[in-house]
């Protein structure tokens, strides 16, 4: 007969094989901040010879400049898919979207029907694909977050702004709420945003139109170190090996000058751990997204002020991503247009 407490054991190490088995959780509980021990990976990269591989024409056209996070995606036949946000002048009365499409991630085409579309103000997009639906989270004017959805990923309509409560379900305090940051995961939407840059939040919700807070504080915070003392915002989630990695931007000084590309990495989508060596790319490169390649191997684009590609700076992981942007947890990121997301002005 087995002693009670050697059951008891037995269950409890039952219960922390199944637990490691089933990843992270959102809203589960997680270790402290700076107590994780594994190594940290998406971290060093170098730049590629051809940077930078998209930009502004310079000429006299509606996206002589671009500005803010671009989004791509590949889809099932290889091929890459950008959409950015592009304007004539500074200080323009409205931002339009664009479309781009590449062979090889590097030489970009613009799309013949830009700008695809010029109702409303779209700018640092975020675009998940998921039951043949695109949904695109973009700041809209006055940095307030807003969605846009199409069948193709061509053809957009607007959803209006996102309407996002406090964890009491009243409404946020007025004011810019922007980089909209989307993950999909267990039937149920996560939202990141920032406000003015002084921080991100979560919300969540299951339907896109009511965004309920995880909390009413921040999930990522400023500082407490000078390289993100001033300014932080969210681009991107993606999960590896056990952990969800965020690329965030960030900001040293107020005023605001060169960005920074930095990251943090969370069990549960709320507790975050800052990377020690941060920030991983400087030089006003910012707005990061990571890319799975049709070849599997990883690639981040930075997207402002201009497109960048930087490549892993040790051997690439053959693996590629689990998972490499908002579709949701296992999803691939192919899901370009014909297959079957604070203000830096």
């Amino acid at each position: 007969m087995v002693p009670d407490f050697l059951w008891k054991r037995i269950v409890l190490s039952l219960v922390a094989i199944l637990a490691s088995l089933a990843g992270p959780t959102p809203g589960a509980r997680a270790a402290e901040p700076g107590t994780e021990s594994a190594p940290w990976v998406l971290v060093d990269w170098k730049p590629i010879p051809e940077n930078p591989v998209f930009a502004g024409t310079g000429r006299d056209t509606w996206d002589r400049k671009i500005r803010e996070r671009g989004y791509i995606l590949v889809d099932d036949g290889g091929t890459y898919h950008l959409w950015y946000t592009g304007y004539a002048r500074n200080n323009p009365p409205a931002m339009s979207l664009g479309h781009a499409t590449s062979r090889d991630g590097i030489r970009w085409d613009r799309d013949p029907r830009n700008p695809i579309f010029t109702e409303t103000w779209v700018e640092d997009m975020c675009v998940l694909r998921r039951d043949g639906e695109y949904s695109m989270f973009a700041e809209g004017r006055g940095d307030i977050a807003h969605l846009l959805t199409s069948p193709d990923g061509l053809h957009w309509t607007e959803r209006g702004s996102l309407d996002v409560r406090k964890a009491n379900h009243s409404p946020i305090s007025k004011g810019p709420f922007g980089t909209p940051t989307a993950w999909f995961q267990d039937n149920t939407y996560y939202l990141f945003y920032e406000r003015g840059d002084r921080g991100v939040w979560l919300a969540s919700s299951k339907d896109r139109k009511i965004w309920t807070n995880v909390r009413d504080e921040p999930i990522l915070a400023m500082g407490p170190e000078p390289y993100d003392r001033t300014a932080v915002a969210l681009n991107q989630i993606v999960r590896r090996e056990g952990f969800y990695y965020g690329f965030y931007h960030a900001n040293s000084e107020r005023p605001w000058k060169d960005w920074t590309t930095c990251v943090a990495r969370s069990r549960d989508l709320i507790h975050w751990e800052k990377y020690p060596g941060n920030p991983i790319i400087r030089n006003n490169c910012s707005s990061a997204i990571l890319v799975g390649t049709p070849q599997g191997q990883d690639r981040l684009y930075t997207m402002h002020p201009d497109v960048k590609v930087f490549i892993p700076a040790t051997a690439p992981n053959s693996a590629g991503t689990q998972h490499d942007g908002p579709q949701g947890a296992g999803a691939a990121a192919s899901a370009g247009p014909g297959s079957a997301a604070g203000s830096r002005r």
